[in-house]
């Protein structure tokens, strides 16, 4: 795999899903230093605290002769931390092609991986770039695919309406609830929980949330929930089960995105501004307690005319991710 920026082109090896075999065949002279973000370089304190600022920020790592793919896997997963005391001495450099890179870390978010690759400069006529990466969450591309009456628990008369670009791996959906009465519609951004909508995890209040947004749609006349492919605030699956992990170890949600690599939160409601725009809502009541998602939807141009608070209980098991959300990232609980 290779990205191609204006300021040269990386080719890469993912360190997830590559071997010691593999690692060989990309760098058999062994010299391939190790890209990773700057959240992560910065809890093995390789990184200064301006650029831990942009912890989805590419750091580059020198390769060293203790630097083999072990020690590698053990850079890139936070999760190994507390198992695997990490050896050294690592010294970041210099980045090769800081466009390419930056986009390397995008890439690894979108398709579910952590963010860290062995990287070697060097022309590839099969180059991607980081416009083809951006394209799959490019809000301007969506479009409506498919629609179809679908009465669901607690709201009979409802219609869902998918959404999605060409490159996406999945979609987005609308379930429009009830009828337009001439009002604003109540809208509920509700993004992907599996664990949680499917498999009512305590960990998290999201499967209480889609429920009870349901419900209070239902009760408010009509109105529109958007079910966004956004599993773990835009990290995937997998990455939120390793945040899981480190939550286990004693890290909250916000430090636990970070030392994975990530950003804290790496949604894009513009996704959500857009799908309104084309169920043809300009104005919306939003049931949120979050500031970003009212910001969001009126950059996308989306009015809000009110916030609808939606506070639910919480449990032994969210009390301390309910407390974050609060004290950490701004919502209004």
């Amino acid at each position: 795999m290779a990205i191609r920026g204006a300021d040269g082109t990386l080719r890469l090896l993912a360190i997830e899903t590559a071997d010691s075999e593999r690692l060989r065949a990309f760098d058999p002279e062994g010299a391939a230093p190790v890209l990773l973000s700057a959240g992560r370089a910065a809890t093995l304190k390789l990184a200064n605290q301006r650029e831990a600022a942009a912890p989805d920020g590419p750091v580059l790592v020198e390769r060293t002769l203790w630097l083999d793919f072990d020690t590698a896997t053990a850079l890139a997963d936070p999760q190994l931390d507390l198992a695997t005391p990490l050896k050294g001495p690592f010294r970041a450099i210099a980045l090769a092609a800081p466009e390419a890179a930056a986009a390397a870390l995008r890439l690894a978010r979108v398709a579910g991986l952590l963010p860290a690759f062995f990287a070697i400069p060097g022309e590839d006529a099969e180059a991607i770039t980081p416009a083809d990466i951006d394209a799959h969450e490019d809000a301007a591309r969506l479009r409506i695919v498919g629609r179809a009456r679908l009465p669901v628990e607690g709201a009979e008369d409802s219609e869902i309406v998918a959404f999605r670009t060409d490159e996406m791996p999945g979609e987005h959906v609308a379930l429009l609830i009830g009828r337009p009465d001439g009002n604003p519609p109540l809208v509920r951004l509700h993004s992907e929980c599996l664990t949680g909508d499917v498999l009512g995890s305590l960990k998290c209040d999201c499967g209480p949330q889609l429920k009870a947004a349901i419900a209070e749609i239902e009760a408010s006349g009509w109105g529109i929930l958007l079910y966004l492919r956004q599993e773990g605030r835009g990290i995937g699956l997998i990455n939120k089960l390793r945040a899981y992990a480190l939550q286990d170890q004693g890290f909250d949600t916000v430090d636990a995105n970070t030392r994975l690599g990530f950003a804290v939160d790496a949604r894009n409601f513009g996704i959500a501004g857009r799908m309104l725009a084309l169920l043809g809502q300009k104005r919306v009541r939003l049931l949120t307690n979050n500031p970003d998602k009212v910001a969001a939807l009126e950059a996308a141009g989306i009015a809000v005319a009110e916030r609808v608070p939606h506070k639910l209980p919480p449990n032994p098991h969210n009390e301390r991710y309910l407390a974050t959300k609060r004290d950490r990232t701004g919502h209004q609980l």
